[in-house]
């Protein structure tokens, strides 16, 4: 603040006015006639007294551009003394490159930052860089469409165009300076993905700057068993200018468009939305019509065309039970896994097929010897946040010939085998640890395996794939029940693993073994020995915002907090 002040003349620095001066005269009167500056600052006798060449050097580098030397300034025109006799324009070019959150204590130095500070262009700059807005306030008939038509053309035909954009703020007299500081930097908290609390059933939320809106998008995986699909999303809420200086909630849930909302932080990394006119939830033909309406975009058919009795039953318990959560919803914070140049394949998000719950959202990311899949969305079974397989990267498996492979006593035989040295080097590995630490527990802290483990892992998974060919062919073993028959038929390398079943809410529990089988890429399966069952995934390819972890111990961190809160 002292060094802006000085620079704009208005400080207690009056050396730096009588050195200006000095320099007039000098470049004013001949050479010879010139008399030396015996006038010091003191600030300049503590630093050791430099030359004039130095000094004006020095002032060129605190005005902000170079300036011209004495000897090339013509008698009308001289070399500015401070960044306030620089041109506006590139005041506002200057101010324009700093962060937002900057601005303010700026604008206190004096009136004429002050004054510089509201042009609208250098807040434009600002929402751009640091959130991606693009939109014109002047242009109505771009301003919005953005949300609009993504939602109302592209992914819900059926709804009328200008359903979502009832009411729409007033931006002929709305300013960039209030889109930044009233609503981007206001909400910049709730930017980011998040999984919301919707009992074992869970979900994935989107909070991204859309246009000049903050919009919540909740996404969905493709409807049962087409795993290949893309994503479905659908807004919750949209937060935006309605009048100056006053950002709106909008709830977007129903089926009557956007109504009056609430969005509290409750605390860092947790949120919750209310809708304040829950009647816009309901439909005039009752809950029927509303589980019908629900059916189709949920599953894309009609309860009819549901034969199994066991499927239906699942469908109804979500719809009853999700329906309970439509007036308030709490979301906590969940960060995309970090990669590594050594993970088997990039780490992700994944939608998988799981019998007659559908398709489900599974986190994959690798921990040393350890990859580990965690479900984002659940069921009453395992509920969203448990770890629904994990596997062993330091035990590839070596499959039989494809003849062979058709036999499931052929492939169970070989996995009990791998499960059973599994074991045994547990139990080794436990007694050498208490050998050499008697007075320390056995067991290994969580996310301890450690640089061996990784290198063990990376030596198993090199030789491997060494031997391996690039692909090799691949078929289901013969009673093993598959959602979707269009999986892939040449796989990259099979892996043991486990995967946890358990009853009907979460009784029960235990990880049995199986086989993890990689694909490519993007794709990979699992097969659960004790159900005879396969599920296959597929990566989602969204470019997700603001959801990278801060850290690999953030990401850990967050692993945990949501699989207490689902246990």
């Amino acid at each position: 603040m002292a060094v802006c002040a000085r620079l704009c003349g208005v400080g207690p620095a009056r050396g730096c006015r009588r050195r200006g001066a000095a320099r007039e005269q000098r470049r004013g009167g001949a050479a010879g006639d010139s008399e030396p500056d015996t006038d010091t600052d003191p600030e300049e006798a503590g630093g050791g007294g430099g030359s004039a060449e130095d000094e004006e050097a020095a002032e060129r580098i605190e005005g902000g551009r170079p300036l011209p030397h004495p000897g090339e300034a013509g008698p009308a025109g001289r070399a500015p003394l401070s960044i306030l006799e620089l041109p506006p324009e590139l005041l506002v070019q200057i101010f324009g490159s700093l962060p937002g959150t900057d601005l303010p204590s700026l604008a206190r130095v004096c009136t004429t930052f002050r004054r510089i500070l509201r042009t609208d262009t250098i807040w434009r700059r600002r929402c751009r860089e640091e959130y991606g807005v693009c939109e014109n306030l002047r242009k109505l008939e771009i301003t919005g469409v953005s949300c609009r038509d993504v939602y109302a053309k592209r992914i819900n035909p059926r709804v009328k165009s200008g359903r979502f954009m009832k009411i729409l703020p007033d931006y002929e007299h709305m300013e960039y300076r209030d889109v930044y500081t009233c609503l981007l930097h206001r909400y910049r908290h709730i930017l980011g993905l998040w999984q919301p609390d919707i009992g074992p059933y869970g979900g994935l939320l989107n909070v991204v700057v859309d246009g000049l809106f903050i919009i919540g998008w909740m996404y969905l995986p493709p409807h049962d068993p087409h795993v290949d699909d893309p994503m479905r999303f659908k807004p919750l809420f949209r937060i935006h200018l309605m009048e100056r200086k006053a950002a709106t909630v909008e709830c977007m849930y129903g089926h009557k468009g956007p109504h009056n909302g609430h969005i509290q932080v409750v605390k860092k990394d947790e949120f919750s939305t209310k809708c304040n006119q829950t009647d816009h939830h309901r439909m005039s033909g009752g809950r029927q019509e509303e589980f019908r309406t629900w059916l189709r975009e949920e599953w894309g058919r009609t309860l009819e065309d549901i034969f199994h009795e066991h499927m239906q039953e699942l469908i109804l318990m979500k719809f009853i039970y999700t329906s309970q959560y439509d007036n308030c919803l709490t979301y906590r914070r969940i960060y995309l896994p970090p990669s590594s140049p050594d993970d088997l394949i990039k780490p992700g998000l994944f939608k998988g097929t799981y019998g007659s719950h559908g398709l489900e959202i599974v986190m994959l990311s690798f921990h040393g010897k350890k990859a580990k899949g965690t479900k984002i969305t659940g069921d009453p079974n395992i509920p969203a946040g448990q770890q629904t397989v994990e596997i062993d990267l330091a035990h590839p498996l070596q499959l039989p010939d494809i003849e062979s492979l058709r036999d499931f006593s052929e492939l169970s035989r070989i996995v009990l085998e791998v499960q059973e040295q599994v074991r045994r080097e547990e139990q080794e590995q436990e007694h050498r640890q208490e050998e050499e630490n008697p007075s320390q527990p056995a067991a290994k802290p969580l996310g301890g395996e450690g640089a061996e483990g990784e290198d063990n892992a990376a030596g198993a998974e090199g030789s491997t794939q060494d031997k391996a060919p690039a692909s090799q062919p691949f078929v289901l073993p013969m009673g093993v029940i598959s959602r979707n028959e269009d999986y892939p038929r040449t796989c990259r390398i099979c892996y043991y693993g486990t995967g946890l079943i358990a009853g009907h809410g979460f009784t029960s529990p235990e990880r049995t073994p199986g086989v993890f089988v990689l694909f490519d890429d993007d794709r990979f399966g699992f097969i659960w020995l004790e159900l005879k069952s396969f599920s296959l995934y597929s990566r989602i390819k969204v470019a997700f915002q603001n959801a990278e972890a801060p850290s690999r111990e953030a990401f850990d961190e967050m692993l945990k907090n949501i699989q207490s809160l689902a246990t």
